[in-house]
């Protein structure tokens, strides 16, 4: 069983940023950050592969960077120029299934894939 604890989450105005962080209790493969807003799916944020390319969804993209400290057994997610639809709870996640994807094996992107979660942090953005 892998333990994820996320922390970070707060309440911020549009422009400002945050850094989220989950400490893990093993590294697994595929690493990432999801976000759900209210009555909406969980989504996919940004994944890290132990090895590979990283992701970002693309409304993130050039704003958010995921990054990990091996030594802290710590997964981040610094979030810069935050705007009110980043608003929701933000869960870190874990799994060790790769998907076949562009002809070789990678880290899969949907929520459905991982197996391990933390308790997720809330993040709200005001304008």
């Amino acid at each position: 069983q892998v333990h994820l604890a996320e922390s970070g989450g707060d309440s911020v105005q549009a422009g400002g940023s945050l850094r989220l962080s989950c400490v893990t209790s093993e590294w697994l493969p595929c690493m990432g950050w999801f976000r759900q807003a209210p009555g909406k799916e969980r989504e996919e944020i940004a994944i890290i592969p132990s090895a590979g390319t990283t992701f970002y969804t693309e409304s993130v993209r050039g704003r958010f960077t995921i990054s990990k400290d091996d030594a802290k057994n710590t997964l981040w997610l610094e979030m810069n120029s935050l705007k009110t639809e980043d608003n929701g709870t933000y869960y870190c996640a874990a799994t060790r299934r790769y998907v076949w994807m562009r002809g070789k094996s990678s880290c899969g992107l949907e929520a459905s894939l991982y197996d391990f979660w933390g308790q997720g942090t809330q993040v709200t953005v005001s304008s």
